[in-house]
């Protein structure tokens, strides 16, 4: 008996795989508004520099009196006309060194009350730049150490990481402390999210895994960037919103006490025991009655392939290089990392677009938080429908599609309305949410479960660096305005194509073993995902009438 079987005689979608699909839910909401506070606390609105004469002006008319000028944020006056359109106003030699700031429903900003604009604006995005290394690095140590000490404790780690990142931000006055301090909280961004991701998605069923995980990142984490904006109009300024912000991280540490270690991480850790122990615990809270002989098979299973492996495994020291030595295996693993090391450079240049479409950031950052919902139930759908490798491809190739005609329609326009813009970013970001989430379940059910977190860590860290290449994308708007979404429209056909060679894992047993991980879809074909389709469609409408002719007839 392996175990699949043994988890299905424990329930794989009873009262323990609700909790933990609770929890999840509860994590994506807090590591939302973690993620998301990097953006909020950077925000800078319309500025001006200051001058006595404009005191007791609007911001209309300061406004119109500045945009006469090449830079207006940064230019400083020496005289103002008297006219209300200041036509006689002349310009002083000297540099800014006060602004007047048209705060956005109130909320001082880092950038604001630090003055990091005009001549310093480079220190914010400097500082923040250490966030996504320090992202790159959090991910690759805590990958390393979920296979070490286990997935929970590697979460825990993580979020206290980002508890003190976040909290010791609040003292920063330089940009030295700044920027290591957005380094420490940096650790946490993706480790936290994909680590139980993992443990979550080995305890459930297929068919739960497919829409508990998806529509429980589409709300939480829609509903973390909803709340994160909200709070920080509510605290109205960014120390006291980091502050409101990280606490809720702490209350992760309460998973070490709900949350059952992965059973199938200790059987390639050679602790038999410990995971039928962990399976007892998830049969007890289910209320379901597991016989001895059952888990002596199941023992017995594991001592002669698992423990077999697993001990060939550690005479190698069980090194990631090892998915790297068998030739499916390899290719497999190189074809996922280059699929979600594109989507993450997608997903980075799009999703954090949100300044300079005529409209509030806080708006906006809402607006296109509300795709996330519909998003997640589209995947659910689709993959139900068609598998994971479909889903994937069909959301990549309309993305794509979409992309493309976005950029091209924005070509012809040199001044486009906020309308426009706005249902153009909010169409492209709800196709953007379901290729990625479409990707992470793809990719974590294709890495063998003894090297998971691991190589899921490889794939983020991989992401992590190639979005570095993000804000190039969006400058060559500047000399073709159609371009960067032309690019991103070429990627997304790339990432298609290579899902194709990649082997379906809906409703399939996964690997757990490098061994099985080499075998696992080697006879598999571009597009058998779609006869599958096809024939469990068949299967299901097959099945329709036979339950309802025995519903009639126990009647």
């Amino acid at each position: 008996m392996d175990f699949d079987e043994l988890l299905a005689k424990c329930g794989n979608s009873h009262r323990y795989q609700y909790l933990l699909l609770g929890l999840y839910s509860l994590l994506m909401f807090v590591t939302s508004m973690h993620n998301f506070s990097q953006n909020l606390i950077g925000f800078v609105p319309d500025h001006w520099c200051h001058h006595e004469q404009l005191e007791n002006r609007s911001y209309a008319e300061i406004e119109a009196i500045y945009n006469q000028f090449e830079k207006p944020s940064c230019t400083r006056l020496a005289t103002i006309g008297s006219d209300l359109d200041g036509r006689n106003t002349t310009i002083s030699t000297e540099r800014c060194d006060r602004w007047i700031y048209n705060y956005d429903f109130g909320f001082r900003s880092m950038n604001i009350e630090l003055n990091w604009v005009c001549d310093e604006a480079y220190k914010a995005p400097v500082g923040q730049s250490f966030f996504f290394v320090g992202s790159m690095c959090g991910t690759l140590i805590f990958g390393l150490l979920g296979d070490r000490i286990g997935r929970i404790k590697a979460v825990i780690l993580a979020n206290w990481c980002g508890f003190l990142g976040d909290f010791l931000t609040i003292f920063t006055e330089s940009l030295t402390a700044f920027s290591v301090t957005r380094f420490v909280s940096g650790l946490a961004v993706d480790a936290n999210t994909y680590l139980m991701y993992i443990l979550a998605l080995e305890y459930l069923s297929p068919s739960l895994r497919n829409v508990g995980l998806s529509i429980s990142m589409g709300i939480f984490y829609c509903l973390g960037m909803i709340c994160a904006c909200g709070l920080a109009i509510l605290v109205g300024n960014w120390r006291g919103f980091l502050a409101c912000s990280s606490l809720p991280l702490l209350l992760v540490t309460l998973f070490y006490f709900l949350v059952q270690e992965s059973a199938q991480w200790l059987v390639t850790r050679n602790d038999i025991d410990g995971a039928v122990l962990r399976l007892r615990r998830v049969a007890k809270m289910n209320r379901r009655s597991i016989c001895e002989a059952d888990l002596d098979a199941f023992r017995s299973y594991c001592q002669i392939n698992c423990t077999r492996k697993a001990q060939e495994s550690n005479e190698n020291q069980d090194k990631l290089i090892d998915m790297f030595q068998t030739p499916h295996l390899r290719k497999t693993i190189i074809t996922m990392l280059i699929v979600f090391t594109i989507i993450s450079v997608c997903y980075n240049t799009l999703a954090r677009n949100v300044e300079g479409l005529g409209i509030s950031p806080f708006i906006m950052f809402s607006m296109t938080a509300l795709t996330l919902l519909p998003s997640g139930l589209i995947q659910a759908d689709i993959q139900k429908r068609i598998g994971r490798k479909g889903s994937s491809v069909l959301s990549m190739l309309l993305t794509g599609l979409f992309t493309a005609a976005s950029g091209i329609a924005l070509s012809f326009w040199q001044h486009p309305s906020a309308v426009l813009l706005i249902t153009l970013t909010m169409a492209s970001r709800l196709g953007l949410s379901v290729c990625f989430g479409s990707t992470l379940l793809f990719s974590t059910e294709l890495v063998p479960t003894c090297v998971r977190s691991r190589g899921l860590a490889v794939a983020h860290v991989s992401g992590a660096a190639a979005s570095l290449l993000s804000p190039y994308i969006l400058h060559l708007g500047t000399y073709y305005r159609a371009g960067p979404s032309i690019i991103l429209c070429l990627l997304f056909f790339i990432c298609a194509y290579l899902c194709l060679l990649l082997p379906e894992t809906g409703n399939r047993k996964l690997p757990i073993s490098l061994a099985e991980g080499e075998q696992f879809g080697r006879e598999d074909r571009m597009f058998d995902f779609l006869r599958t389709a096809k024939a469990q469609t068949a299967a299901e409408a097959d099945r329709k009438p036979e339950a309802e002719t025995l519903q009639k007839l126990m009647s």
